[in-house]
């Protein structure tokens, strides 16, 4: 399987915060440090407790 952000190959992955791609775990590690990581982690954590659980996420931002 590759990652759907940078494609490489992957064994362990994750959904992005930002939104549904499958991601490594570089690429969520590079996720985290975003300045905009901690505002999607809320948001999603809303949503669900609205019992919305199929949020898209609130985008990936540009320079990610």
């Amino acid at each position: 399987m590759r990652c759907q952000r940078c494609y490489n190959e992957m064994r362990v992955h994750t959904v992005s915060i930002f939104n549904t791609q499958e991601i490594c775990m570089d690429c969520a590690k590079k996720e985290k440090a975003h300045p905009e990581y901690e505002n999607a982690r809320k948001r999603e954590l809303e949503e669900v407790r609205k019992g919305n659980y199929n949020f898209e996420g609130v985008g990936k931002p540009v320079d990610l």
